[in-house]
Formats: C-alpha cells, structure tokens, sequence
C-alpha cells in the first residue's frame, strides 16, 4: 500500500487497511505506522478498513440473525415499537420516514436504533431515552448492549489514533465519548419488486457523527465518491470493518479530515428478490462538545469554515434536515 493514496489508486484497490493490533500493540514504531496510515487515509480517502478491530465475529453473527428475526415480524407488530417522539434515535422507524439531506425522496429501508446506556451519572433524559425492547425478540437488546460496548471501545481506540495525527493528547475525546450519545442502526433494504424509480436505495449523503463504524452489510451495495466526482464500490474482507470520517470530526478539524459522500445502490436485478441489512454504529461524542475548529488546523491557507456549535446544537439541526425531527 502506497503511503500516499490517490482517487485512481482507490478506484483500482479495495478502501486501505489498517490493522487496529498495530496501535494497540507495545511497539512504538508499529504505533506510529498506525497513525500515520490512518491519518493519511483519513485526509485523502475518508474511509478504512479495519481489520482486528476488536468485535467477535460470533457477536456480530448473532446480532444479524436478530435483527432479521426483527425485521421478518409483521410491519403491525413492527410499528409497535416506532416512537416519533424521539425522531427516529430510538426503536423502529417504518420504511421511507429519512431522507438525505438536500433531497426529498425517501430511502428504500426501515431501520431499528439503539443509543447509550448511561452508566455511573445523571444526565439529561430529554439527550439520552430509554431503549426500547422487543418483546418478540427478547436476545436482540442484550446483544446490542453488549455490541455497542465493543463497538465504542474500538471506536475510542480509533479516535485515540485521531488525536494522535493531529498533534493533540492521545486521550482528547476519552471524556467525550464516555456515556456519549453514539447509535447502532440496523438498517433493512426490503427486496424490490417492481421496476424501481431510481437505481439508488439510500441517496448520496455525508454521517452527522464524529467517525461511523461498519460491520459487514449482508450483500455489496456501499458506494463512495472519489475527489474526481467518481462513484467506486467500498467492499472490506469478512474479518474486516469499514470505518468513516463524520462530519461532526470534518468540521472540528476545519476539513483537514475529510466526510466521504456515500450511497447504497439497488442490486443487480438477478439479485432484486433479496433483503440487504447494514449494522452501522454512528459514534457520537457528548451534547455538550464544542465542534469549534481546533486551533492546530487552522491558518492563513486553511482560514476558520465553520462557526462554534455543540455537538448536541449540530446532531438537532441535522435530524430536522433529514426528516426526523420536526
């Protein structure tokens, strides 16, 4: 893997990997080689994939065959658990509730969230609402507590490395993501079954959070956008995760980390009578974190785009762009 990539680089190779052992290793240099291909990669691509990153595979598994389990239920029983008080961040949302912003078609899915379990503090409901069980599929809550906890500690790991790049403490976000208000997302693309009216299945779009962690989709579908305006398939090994940059650390690194613009793509039509699901987890730090741009990236050639807001003031203005909130 070249140290620099470039977009014909990545429309010829699978997204770059990194090996999460590497930073999490005693071995200074193998560290080191960490950030620097995370970072780098992070400058110019937007997305990795990441391989020991920490996840059972046999958890991963098992949370698939729940979440199908859920998702197979009869949409009356399904609509049981939609709560559209709580625009979307917990439970079930019924199929074409989101769509991305700047566009008014829905996406073709139905999705179920769960969020953060706060542990050992008080803190605001109205930022943190309880989750919501499925009667009919009782292992599905246990396993996404325990997968959410797996996924944040990678994700901290990840953001450690982040840190690290851009000359800050390893241990900056630590306190913003402990109890912060990430979300795993199980995402349902029900089979088409008749001529759909475009060939995509969720519109272009850029993640709210700060990085979004992705567990292997059930079938190929992902696209990303290159610096040329090109669209290019992002597939990652089994073993593997993809992880992307969020606009939340975009904007807090005044565009020296770059949000990748990226879609899912109806299947080939031989392929049209199958569901495809997707189990990301979208790590949010706490409400009350600045976005400001950090000082270290800004300067005369790179002058301040963006005006301070909170990570809960930024995650509020994006549910109501997207069609979740009101």
């Amino acid at each position: 893997m070249p140290d620099s990539l470039t977009s014909n680089d990545f429309y010829f190779m699978s997204i770059p990997v990194v090996d999460l052992s590497d930073f999490l290793g005693i071995e200074p240099l193998e560290k080191d080689a960490f950030v620097q291909k995370l970072g780098k990669a992070y400058e110019e691509v937007g997305f990795v994939a990441v391989k020991n990153h920490g996840i059972p595979q046999s958890l991963i598994s098992d949370l698939y065959t729940y979440v199908q389990s859920f998702f197979n239920l009869p949409t009356s029983v399904k609509e049981h658990y939609e709560k559209p008080e709580l625009a979307g961040q917990r439970g079930y949302t019924s199929f074409g509730k989101e769509h991305a912003k700047g566009f008014d078609a829905p996406d073709l899915k139905e999705f179920f969230q769960y969020g953060q379990t706060v542990e050992g503090e008080e803190l605001p409901g109205e930022n943190y609402p309880p989750n919501v069980a499925v009667d009919e599929v009782p292992q599905l809550e246990p396993t996404l507590y325990e997968t959410y906890r797996h996924f944040e500690q990678s994700g901290k790991a990840l953001l450690s490395a982040i840190a690290l790049y851009l000359g800050l403490d390893e241990h900056y976000f630590d306190a913003f993501v402990h109890n912060g208000n990430s979300i795993i997302r199980c995402i349902h693309y029900p089979p088409i079954t008749q001529e759909p009216a475009s060939a995509i299945r969720a519109e272009q779009h850029e993640d709210i959070n700060l990085i979004t962690l992705l567990v292997g989709a059930s079938a190929d579908g992902l696209e990303v956008m290159t610096k040329e305006g090109k669209w290019v398939p992002a597939t990652a090994a089994p073993d593997e995760i993809v992880v992307n940059v969020g606009d939340m650390l975009q904007r807090l690194t005044n565009n020296k980390l770059k949000s990748t613009t990226h879609r899912v793509v109806n299947p080939p039509r031989e392929k049209w009578n199958t569901s495809r699901y997707s189990i990301p987890f979208f790590l949010h730090p706490r409400s009350e974190m600045s976005l400001d741009c950090l000082e270290s990236c800004i300067d005369k050639d790179h002058p301040k785009a963006y005006a301070p807001i909170t990570a809960g003031g930024y995650l509020d203005e994006r549910l109501r762009e997207i069609g979740l909130k009101k």
